[in-house]
């Protein structure tokens, strides 16, 4: 039996249509040879590596949207579509994107990770907590060496160099990073130790490519900020750098000299903040004073206030008065009673029994007692005589009774 004989056409096309519908998505890594930009705005550029090669394109559309130039000898990521071209024979890849190799994988993970955590609210300005505005301690997660340490160090020496900082020494990129940064969170946060507890947290590191940077675009070190009691301002790399560290702190720094900034008041300024209040506290409480003065002396100079003293002036003069005829009534009392003694001792006078008897009368007493009739007296009764100027015993004989 005889095999189908096939043409060139006919067998091109089969393959065309097997190797197309079996390779329909492809993301592969090479390095660029052989590139060039052809007038029309395609690009034609060859992809391989120590083994293989496979030619691509770029159409002009998609060459126009690309971030960086594409050059001989660059490691690239090319996403795009398996292609057969039947003229030449051969297969290309029809590139619909382009990213340097290295930096395809992380960004892709950097995406998916951020629509993760916003989805789960890491990044909602309501959980964002306010720095405190005068923080006692900062602790601070880096480098200990380099230009990042230095220079945050001077600008919190000339702002506020009453601040305390505690350095929670840390690897910024590579193997470990993340770790040590997340462990430096959770040592500030944790500790029992008033000193080592610091009000607020700087993370910070200089300036690097996606993949130095990577330790502040995973998972763990977006925990550790998400979780922290303590506030965190996060300066990680230049101000067009954006990681997601800096998304989910309480506060982002454009670098870590303003993150210093941010962290700490100057202290010059403050120092005429002070004064500014003191100076209106003056004023008020001077003001308070000058209007109590003023509320004073309306009360004093007031009916209400100045009727006591008219009412006690008035008291004392009604006092006096009547002090006055007290001693006038008392006087004119005495007087009347004095009078009335005198008459009173002159009508007794004229009563006395001795003016009678100086008259010429004599009384008689018997055992005593007076005698008023001569009834009561018998012969040789003793008796006694009393005259106005003396007293003589006598015996009653039966001639003075006949």
């Amino acid at each position: 039996m005889t095999p189908n004989i096939l043409s060139v056409s006919e067998l091109t096309q089969q393959i065309k249509t097997r190797l197309e519908t079996l390779f329909p998505q492809v993301r592969i890594k090479g390095e660029i040879s052989n590139c060039k930009r052809h007038g029309s705005g395609h690009i034609y550029l060859t992809l391989k590596d120590e083994g293989a090669q496979i030619p691509a394109v770029v159409w002009k559309t998609t060459a126009s949207r690309l971030a960086f130039a594409l050059k001989d000898g660059m490691d690239v990521v090319a996403e795009g579509r398996l292609e057969v071209y039947p003229p030449s024979g051969r297969y290309q890849l029809i590139c619909s994107s382009l990213t340097a190799a290295g930096e395809g994988a992380l960004q892709q993970a950097f995406a998916e990770l951020l629509q993760k955590l916003a989805k789960m609210g890491y990044f909602s300005p309501e959980r964002k907590r306010a720095i405190p505005a005068i923080p006692e301690t900062i602790g601070l997660i880096t480098s200990p060496t380099g230009a990042v340490i230095e220079d945050m160090s001077k600008v919190l020496e000339r702002r506020f160099p009453a601040a305390r900082v505690m350095l929670y020494p840390v690897r910024v990129q590579g193997t470990g990073a993340a770790e040590e940064v997340t462990a430096g969170i959770t040592f500030f946060n944790t500790s029992k130790k008033k000193q080592h507890r610091p009000e607020v947290i700087i993370v910070a590191r200089g300036g690097g490519s996606l993949e130095d940077l990577q330790p502040f675009n995973g998972e763990l070190v977006a925990n550790a900020i998400y979780h922290s009691a303590i506030p965190i301002i996060s300066a990680v790399g230049h101000e067009t750098d954006l990681t997601i560290a800096d998304m989910v702190a309480d506060l982002r720094a454009g670098t870590p000299s303003i993150a210093a900034e941010l962290a700490v008041p100057d202290t010059q300024e403050l120092l005429r903040h002070i004064g500014n209040l003191q100076s209106r506290e003056d004023r008020l409480l001077q003001a308070k004073l000058e209007g109590a003065e003023r509320h004073l002396s309306s009360i004093c100079s007031s009916y209400a206030f100045n009727r006591p003293p008219l009412q006690m002036q008035k008291f004392h003069d009604r006092i006096d008065s009547l002090i006055s005829l007290m001693s006038r009534t008392i006087a004119t009392t005495c007087s009347q009673r004095v009078q009335h003694y005198i008459s009173a001792k002159q009508q007794l006078a004229l009563l006395d029994y001795r003016k009678t008897l100086e008259r010429g009368y004599v009384l008689v007493k018997k055992e005593g007692k007076f005698i008023t009739g001569a009834k009561r007296l018998h012969p040789s009764n003793k008796v006694e005589l009393v005259f106005h100027d003396g007293v003589l015993p006598a015996v009653i004989s039966q001639e003075m009774l006949s």
